[in-house]
């Protein structure tokens, strides 16, 4: 069977077991089932309707775990309650499965794996693969998940601003695993824009599209490049049109969110030809847009080190001194600055700083790099050396 047939349709057949009257925990947990016998190398079945076919196979999962639950005739009381399938309608709860999935009850962590689970329809298995973790680990993650959302019921109205966080984090948690967990992102994105015309879904597909098309550059021979030094003609031009087309048409909705702003950065870095031809003046005015949607550490560390560029490294650490030093890159972003008006003693301390403060192994080698370069003498020349990646 289609695998991605099959999982196109899981979040609409979850929510026909639901209004059939299964809570959520059990209706996906049944739909799971389902998926796993669609894919077994072992099956023989020829199926013409795959949406029909995963209906009526979890369904039948779902009733066999209500007769065989140890509360038996508390079961069979709920079994009688619950209708004799009729007709399978035609309507999308996908909707209503990224709100419940994005619920403040749950931390993002949880968030961000139900909604692999229950959205995306990856097996248990594959998301433990993805994170790096044991199957059984997982399961216990997302049953405590599902266990939190009981009696909440799945046409609870949502907070899509949550869902686009989840998806964002998604999105960051890069690469691991058989899941490339960022073109997994991007998919759930592009089918929530299918479903809601909201500028800022736009805004975030863009985002994650063009920081996408620059993949293939970022990381040479299991080395971190930043973009300064990164080989532009290894991005993917193709996406980087689609990204900034998209992004126009969230623009010219005229509700600017913090996203479509990110994405603005993002264009601009990609539409430049070289490095020297980065508009980073613009680039700041993006950053201002930023600080008036909502004032942010992170973002007005960006925009100190875009001041840097546009107006000199001097004036990008008179903006860098309101930022908390214990925002992360903090360090890193300082010694760059302390780099460019030629405090080497300083930078070369604090690039150890930031390696030691780095969360992942890429990271930290990188800003090591940097230490070294500057405490051998050997290349203090800093063009090209940016933190932008």
């Amino acid at each position: 069977m289609d695998a991605t047939a099959l999982r196109a349709v899981i979040p609409e057949v979850v929510g026909i077991l639901v209004r059939r009257g299964a809570d959520f925990a059990s209706a996906e947990d049944a739909v799971q089932c389902a998926v796993l016998r669609a894919l077994d190398p072992s099956r023989r079945e020829t199926v013409l309707d795959i949406r029909a076919w995963l209906v009526t196979v979890a369904w039948r999962a779902f009733l066999d775990q209500v007769r065989s639950d140890a509360a038996r005739t508390a079961r069979e009381k709920q079994l009688a309650r619950v209708p004799e399938p009729g007709p399978v309608p035609r309507r999308d709860d996908t909707l209503a499965l990224y709100f419940l999935c994005a619920h403040p009850l749950l931390t993002s962590t949880s968030a961000i794996t139900l909604t692999l689970r229950a959205v995306a329809g990856l097996t248990t298995r594959q998301i433990a693969e993805a994170f790096l973790v044991p199957e059984a680990t997982m399961a216990q993650r997302i049953s405590r998940s599902k266990q939190r959302l009981v009696g909440i019921p799945l046409d609870e109205p949502g907070d899509l601003s949550r869902v686009l966080r989840v998806l964002y984090l998604l999105f960051n948690e890069g690469y691991s695993g058989q899941i490339d967990l960022v073109a997994e992102a991007i998919r759930l994105t592009q089918q929530l824009a299918e479903l809601t015309d909201e500028p800022e879904v736009h805004g975030l597909l863009a985002l994650m599209i063009l920081h996408h098309a620059r993949g293939p550059a970022r990381v040479i021979d299991g080395l971190l490049v930043p973009l300064a030094q990164q080989d532009r003609s290894l991005w993917d031009r193709d996406a980087i049109t689609e990204g900034v087309d998209i992004l126009q048409g969230a623009l010219a909705r005229d509700r600017l969110g913090q996203y479509q702003a990110q994405a603005a950065i993002a264009a601009l870095h990609a539409d430049a030809p070289t490095v020297a031809e980065t508009d980073w003046q613009q680039i700041v005015e993006w950053y201002d847009e930023l600080l008036a949607i909502g004032d942010s550490p992170i973002v007005r560390l960006g925009r100190a080190l875009a001041i840097g560029e546009a107006d000199g490294p001097r004036a990008g650490l008179v903006a860098l001194a309101t930022v908390d030093s214990r925002v992360p890159r903090y360090y890193a972003a300082l010694a760059y600055l302390h780099e460019g008006v030629g405090d080497l003693d300083a930078a070369a301390t604090e690039y150890e700083e930031a390696a030691r403060r780095a969360t992942t192994t890429l990271e930290q080698q990188h800003l090591l790099r940097q230490a070294y370069r500057i405490s051998r003498g050997r290349g203090i020349d800093r063009a090209g050396q940016g933190l932008w990646n």
